[in-house]
């Protein structure tokens, strides 16, 4: 049976930045290897809409992402760009659970993303093979966030990207001995301490220079109870090669521990009220509805009405260790070689107190069990790599090739930790031990090899085309531990992807770009998510032998005009996602069941981006970006049996509002700065055959104030900053699809919603020396 799929959205790109105090976007090469950041020698320009490139490439500069409250994640601060959605259930869009970012109709699974070339994997919450940018580097320490929304670089480190690129770059050591403290206080006892200390260039070894940084974050939850916190270590070092390069080192430490929000439904938000949460600290009610749960006749405590009402609380628990080295050198003037070897451990717990399994001896005369459990899904990374990338300039063309090579092994479990009824025995902050069942437990080896070349050949002055091709291999492999019998191999191969542009300057200030892309993404493994998921033998041998992996195909053209005062760009674009393979929950995800892979039916999708930047003044800017996005399902979901299972035919894809608008006025003079951010995001589906499920349109305002002291005496280096977050205080629902996303849900039962924080409030000293 033909496996429909779902068509992922491509998007037209926009681009704009903002003057001064906003962002701006800067021009990758685009034949440079993915390790190596993005030659431009207008990077320090105060505005830069991606000039000369062949498909739409945008950087936000940390400046931009240092105007956001601290601790705020890069993802958030990327929100202004065209064809971006991103949703988070906290102000800081850093609390991985409700994080969600969307470019032009695809999901994060489907995106790819790096740092210094690294790959980080899908960013999904369960992670299987890289880990959450908010994890990977304090958010201080990011110098720039490059993003391609239709196709990234040839060697982008990803087999996920079959949508768009986020390529993340860490600050680079400063030249003089120094440092940098920034505090940060605000809402819900929120505190932030960030220190940074610069080496400066030691001329007794060769120049070399470093930093070593940590950020040490804790904050209650806005609402119910328990808190979110994280402390981070980054340093990294470069060693000068005599003129012609330099060699890096790097090592990021995250020690993340965060209690969750409850998801909700529509229904419960009408019946409790959206600032309903987890039970904790109210131990006694939790025991009471898992005692009425598992006691039949018996009827559970108000306000309940059924028992995934609420829980005791929910957590999840990180730690992970990412460290390298890279190579740039030019090996002559016109043969240049990047290369990145790295390393990435972690070792992780999301868990939550479940009412569906009693610890062992509740019921028993004389027991001192609770009516509930603690479960967990456990993760444990092992993975290491190398890219490399050679350039090579003859005069006309310049020709680039590279590869990148990966063996991930990946440990995943579930396990049950037994409570006591009397009051609680284990921190859901602390990584549990002792359980007393492990349901399941498989071992999975992910071996990635890509490869690709690349000739970017100008013709003229005026007109430059580029070709080229990449190759992916991907092997998954599974052992198993514990659980249903799981074995074999599965593999994504496509030995040729296509990717050729062109860009014509019509005239000094306007020009001309056009692009087109295949992509393939591989299947995963783990044991949550991907072929592997059913946990079925037969379902793992049905993918491996019936099933393609997903592919895209992406058209993208678009112009820029630029003059002294206005830049803009326009872009119109078309995707088709083929062989897009879905797996639908069965029930409550939160209970466990396993989903399992199904076809969704192809989707079709089209759009337009617009986005300029005006200068009011030297000191005033004015920034919009509009985005329209079309999505829509072509088929009905048919089983391999002929039975209609979903009318998805000409439905809305979901979670991808048709309409998106931001604005940013900002300045910057005298010391005072400050910026006022406007969104808005059309109504968005989390339901496939659009019944119920329906999140409403929203706009939301953000403000940052701030004065920069002088330039001598007690105020040099120092800063003071103001963030209100959800200026208005906004009452809206941020993330959908937590728990997964439905058929349909006329009665608003789904609990998959998250509503956003309230109004939040923090203040920030920052001191330079």
């Amino acid at each position: 049976m033909k496996n429909h799929l779902m068509l992922g959205a491509a998007a037209g790109v926009l681009l704009i930045v903002t003057a001064a105090p906003a962002f701006s976007a800067e021009t990758a090469d685009a034949a440079a290897p993915a390790a190596a950041p993005a030659e431009n020698t207008d990077v320090d320009a105060v505005i830069v809409i991606g000039q000369g490139q062949s498909r739409q490439v945008q950087t936000l500069k940390d400046d931009a992402i240092g105007l956001e409250a601290a601790g705020t994640s890069a993802l958030k601060a990327i929100d202004k760009l065209p064809g971006v959605t991103f949703q988070s259930a906290d102000a800081f869009g850093a609390y991985e659970w409700s994080t969600r970012i969307s470019i032009r109709g695809f999901n994060q699974n489907q995106l790819g993303f790096t740092l210094d070339g690294v790959p980080l994997g899908d960013m999904s919450y369960g992670n299987h093979n890289g880990l959450h940018i908010s994890r990977a580097i304090a958010s201080e320490n990011i110098g720039r966030v490059e993003l391609a929304q239709g196709a990234g670089a040839l060697g982008t480190a990803s087999t996920s990207n079959l949508g768009g690129t986020l390529q993340f770059f860490s600050r680079d050591p400063q030249s003089t001995m120094g440092g940098e403290i920034d505090v940060t206080g605000g809402s819900d006892n929120m505190h932030r301490v960030f220190g940074r200390f610069e080496t400066g260039e030691i001329e007794q070894l060769g120049g070399l220079r470093g930093y070593i940084s940590v950020a040490d974050q804790k904050a209650d939850k806005w609402k119910g109870g328990g808190e979110q916190k994280q402390r981070q270590y980054d340093a990294k070092l470069v060693m000068p090669l005599g003129g012609r390069g330099d060699l890096t080192g790097f090592y990021h430490r995250s020690e993340r521990r965060e209690q969750d929000y409850q998801d909700l439904s529509f229904d419960m938000i009408k019946r409790l009220g959206r600032d309903w949460d987890n039970t904790q600290p109210n131990w006694g009610l939790a025991i009471a509805a898992a005692a009425a749960y598992n006691t039949p006749g018996a009827t559970l405590p108000a306000p309940f009405k059924t028992v995934d009402d609420a829980y005791y609380a929910g957590a999840g628990v990180r730690n992970d260790d990412l460290y390298g080295a890279s190579l740039n050198l030019d090996l002559t003037d016109r043969v240049k070689l990047d290369a990145t070897a790295y390393q990435h451990k972690n070792k992780g717990q999301g868990l939550w107190y479940t009412p569906y399994v009693p610890s062992p001896g509740w019921g028993t005369a004389g027991s001192t069990a609770a009516p509930l459990s603690i479960r967990t899904t456990e993760y444990d990374i092992d993975r290491g790599g190398i890219i490399a990338g050679l350039t090579v300039d003859v005069g006309a063309h310049r020709l680039s090739g590279g590869f990148w090579h990966e063996i991930n092994h990946f440990n995943q479990a579930r396990r049950f930790y037994a409570e006591t009824a009397a009051a609680p025995s284990r921190d859901p902050l602390d990584f549990q031990s002792n359980p007393f069942v492990t349901q399941w437990q498989y071992r999975f080896e992910t071996k990635t090899t890509t490869g690709h070349l690349e000739d970017e050949w100008t013709i003229s002055d005026a007109f430059k085309v580029n070709f080229g091709f990449k190759s992916i291999k991907v092997t998954n492999n599974v052992q198993t531990v514990v659980g249903n019998p799981l074995a074999g191999e599965i593999e994504s191969k496509d030995n040729f992807l296509p990717q050729a542009g062109f860009v014509w300057k019509a005239s000094p200030d306007f020009e001309v770009f056009g692009g087109y892309t295949e992509n393939m993404g591989a299947y995963v493994s783990a044991a949550t998510s991907g072929p592997f998921s059913s946990l079925n033998q037969d379902n793992v041998n049905y993918v491996a032998t019936k099933l393609k992996p997903e592919s895209s195909k992406t058209f993208e053209g678009g112009a820029r005009y630029r003059t002294e005062r206005f830049q803009g760009v326009a872009a119109v674009y078309h995707v088709a996602f083929d062989n897009r393979i879905l797996a639908i929950q069965q029930g409550s995800s939160i209970q466990g069941n396993a989903p399992v892979l199904s076809n969704v039916g192809s989707v079709e999708t089209k759009g337009l981006e617009l986005a300029g930047t005006y200068r009011l003044t030297d000191a005033w800017s004015l920034y919009g970006a509009y985005t329209y996005n079309d999505s829509k399902y072509e088929d009905d979901v048919v089983a391999q049996d002929g039975t209609l299972k979903a009318h998805t035919k000409g439905k809305t894809v979901v979670n991808t509002p048709k309409n998106i608008f931001k604005g940013e006025l900002a300045f910057d003079q005298a010391g005072f700065f400050g910026k006022l951010g406007l969104a808005y995001t059309d109504k968005r589906y989390y339901t496939y055959e659009n019944i119920g499920g329906l999140a409403p349109s929203t706009t939301v305002a953000d403000l940052t104030l701030g004065y920069r002291f002088g330039d001598e005496g007690w105020g040099k280096g120092l800063e003071i900053q103001a963030n209100i977050t959800n200026l208005t205080d906004k009452d809206y629902i941020s993330t959908i699809g937590s728990g997964g996303f439905v058929n349909s849900d006329p009665n608003g039962e789904a609990m998959t919603v998250l509503p956003a924080a309230p109004r939040q409030f923090y203040l920030s000293v920052k001191k330079t020396f």
